[in-house]
């Protein structure tokens, strides 16, 4: 598989919107375990990014990385200023936001009170466009999120990330992992209005769902990037999807 240069765009990868995260020969270790080799890209600003690959490819390590959870090396930079070195609270106050894999809410707390503690700088305004995308959280309110589905808890997972204004950048893990289809559309949904207010990466399995969203893609493979640029490009292209992700074009999942 031809790899492309990890520490700078890809050919034909230019965006005319400025990058807000550059990622530069950036590599991560796990204990004794180096996961990512001098990983590059950027991620320009009001888009959605998708961050593809097999299992195991590393993409999780990278979001991982860009917050600091994980050991790392290279040059990470958010809105120009470098945050190679910050730990998590301090790339978390620059205004990076994160929904991991396992949805993050407060189990023991309502609906109403896992939003509220969410809420920033008076975003309060932003509490329609939450009902509006997610209506079975208004119909919640008072229920605890320990007890709601998981694609109940997804929702309010995203919804508490949009409710905090002082987020610029939202990486986003597997949002339509373990969803029923019609759970895994109303979320596709939200994402593609919240990348409106908030510059997204996400990580995807579901091909389907990324096809009609991200308008840039990562391709990771074994900890390196072996693709980027427009995924209009990628999905277009049978061949490339099928040797870059195993699945051909009908094979979406």
């Amino acid at each position: 598989m031809t790899t492309v240069p990890t520490d700078q765009r890809a050919p034909g990868a230019a965006s005319t919107a400025d990058p807000i995260l550059e990622l530069r020969g950036v590599d991560a270790f796990i204990g004794e375990s180096h996961i990512l080799h001098r990983v590059g890209f950027s991620v320009p600003s009001g888009e959605i990014t998708a961050l593809l690959g097999r299992n195991g490819a590393g993409k999780t390590t990278t979001l991982r990385s860009i917050l600091g959870l994980v050991e790392r090396r290279g040059t990470i930079r958010l809105e120009g200023h470098d945050v190679s070195g910050k730990a998590p609270h301090e790339v978390v106050r620059r205004g990076v936001g994160y929904v991991p894999e396992n949805r993050d809410v407060f189990a023991g707390l309502t609906v109403a009170e896992n939003l509220r503690l969410a809420e920033r700088h008076g975003a309060g305004h932003r509490y329609d466009l939450v009902y509006e995308l997610f209506p079975r959280l208004k119909e919640r309110l008072t229920q605890r999120a320990g007890s709601m589905s998981g694609g109940e808890q997804q929702m309010l997972a995203l919804a508490r990330a949009l409710l905090n204004d002082d987020n610029k950048l939202l990486l986003i893990d597997e949002p339509s992992q373990g969803l029923a289809p019609n759970l895994v559309r109303e979320v596709a949904i939200a994402l593609e209005r919240m990348a409106e207010l908030v510059t997204t990466v996400v990580v995807e399995q579901n091909l389907a769902v990324i096809r009609h969203m991200a308008r840039r893609v990562v391709v990771l493979d074994q900890g390196r990037v072996v693709h980027q640029g427009p995924a209009r490009e990628l999905f277009e292209d049978e061949r490339l999807t099928h040797e870059l992700l195993g699945v051909a074009r009908g094979g979406d999942r």
